[in-house]
């Protein structure tokens, strides 16, 4: 047996045991350790002497993965900005952007909704964490969206649907896990999600604006806010925007060179939002509370990364990669439309596996076919397939990945953000929340329809970096 036809089995190994409600953390380790076994003991011609050498080799690969992996600057991005999100909810920030969003755009048809997914966007901003957006949003935005007579089944599709805004405004954990495994810049990852995530909030926006006009009573706007109340509840939300500007300067100062790097302006936010927390009367439990959350939070992205790299480490060795890169180099279809079978692809997997979980496994082997797809990763803008560079294009790959992995933390039967609307409102069952979401499928498929049209509105800001 070749050793692609040991990574073949193991990898549908693996997807069994994900689907039979394994953790992916855990199978993705299991079926790495056993895949390195068998490699290296098909090696010595299934010598049953060398059985024991084999497995001593693969746990001594195995386990030099976490440090080797984890011990990464980059990585420190992941828990400083999961603190910054919960700090901002103890230094009441989810409130005043909430107050501000609606006595600034709930004037309009369903404009209590329309307020609800830019006040989700805007703590996106300081949060890496849709779970937590939604948890959130949850508990200050479907109160007051019932109280004027929204369903509460569409109240709870839209906090679910505008916590997913957080995989794609940075600071996003997806986006830093991203360029990880595929080894690109993450500051310019970083400035591509700035567009998109806004450009999926205006067209979330506009859906809600359009069923509000069609639909009788679906989301009656909410009047009555002096010019002098709208500008008082801006001072209170300013916090937001110094995180988000001082993250960009970081990343790229368009007057000049960058502040620092990504994970010193993660801290910096962090510090700001936790003196604006103190500031806010937050109280020693309260402070437990968010660093121990945001641990809990690292430890479960990190044991993740940890199990998928042994899988990743055993794709390495069994050559998967780039075979399946050479058979999609090799189909005898447009570029264009092998990239868009892979987003659908995408599409279905989000349906059984969380979005974290599903790009760890996924892009050792889907990436390099994307990149093969446009000529290669050091391909120039002109002779590449897609018209960008294999720097571009890695950038380009990544913002539809990430918008699809946001795609599916509201699709069934796993959408975790549906489970956790439908845990923090006793009132509401997962059910309910899945029929609310429905519409935004379409708004989704809008977007990445139209990202993948228009590639300017992902590249144009990391192309001036």
């Amino acid at each position: 047996m070749t050793s692609i036809e040991i990574g073949l089995w193991v990898t549908g190994g693996l997807f069994v045991m994900v689907v039979l409600g394994m953790r992916v953390a855990f199978a993705a380790g299991l079926a790495g350790l056993l895949g390195l076994v068998w490699i290296f003991w098909e090696k010595r011609s299934y010598d049953p002497e060398m059985l024991g050498w084999a497995i001593g080799v693969a746990v001594k690969t195995a386990g030099q993965v976490p440090h080797g992996k984890v011990a990464s600057q980059a990585l420190s991005l992941i828990p400083t900005f999961i603190l910054i999100g919960y700090l901002a909810y103890y230094a009441g920030l989810t409130k005043a952007l909430f107050e501000a969003a609606k006595r600034w755009m709930a004037w309009v048809p369903g404009g209590l909704a329309v307020s609800t997914v830019f006040a989700t966007a805007g703590f996106a901003a300081v949060s890496g964490a849709s779970v937590a957006t939604s948890a959130v949003f949850a508990r200050i935005a479907i109160p007051e969206m019932l109280k004027i007579g929204y369903d509460k089944r569409f109240a709870a599709g839209v906090v679910a649907a505008g916590g997913t805004l957080a995989s794609l405004i940075p600071p996003s954990a997806i986006l830093v896990i991203y360029a990880i495994i595929v080894e690109q810049d993450v500051g310019k990852l970083l400035l591509a999600g700035f567009i998109p995530g806004a450009f999926s909030a205006v067209i979330y926006g506009l859906l809600i604006v359009g069923l509000a006009l069609v639909i009788p009573n679906f989301g009656p706007p909410v009047r009555g806010f002096t010019w002098g109340q709208r500008f008082a509840a801006l001072p209170p939300a300013l916090p937001i925007l110094a995180v988000v500007v001082i993250i960009i300067f970081f990343v790229y100062n368009p007057f000049g060179d960058a502040w620092g790097t990504p994970t010193e302006g993660g801290a910096v936010g962090a510090f700001i939002i936790f003196v604006m927390a103190l500031l806010h009367g937050m109280r020693g439990a309260e402070l437990k509370d968010a660093l121990v959350e945001t641990a809990k939070l690292s430890i479960m992205i990190f044991t993740i990364i940890w199990g998928v790299l042994i899988y990743v480490r055993f794709l390495g060795f069994a050559d998967l990669p780039s075979a399946f890169a050479d058979w999609i180099s090799s189909l005898h279809y447009p570029p264009m439309v092998i990239l868009i079978c892979i987003l659908l692809a995408y599409a279905v997997l989000g349906m059984f596996m969380d979005a974290i979980g599903m790009l760890l496994l996924t892009l050792p082997v889907v990436y390099p076919a994307v990149m093969a797809l446009n000529g290669g990763e050091g391909v120039s803008a002109a002779e590449s397939t897609f018209g960008m560079s294999g720097e571009m294009c890695a950038v380009w790959f990544g913002i539809l990945v990430v918008k699809m992995a946001e795609f599916c933390l509201i699709t069934p039967p796993i959408g975790l953000n549906c489970f956790v609307v439908a845990g923090v409102r006793p009132d509401l069952s997962v059910q309910d929340v899945f029929r609310g979401v429905t519409p935004f499928f379409l708004a989704d498929a809008v977007t990445i329809g139209l990202l993948v049209a228009f590639p300017a509105i992902v590249l144009w800001l990391p192309s001036l970096a």
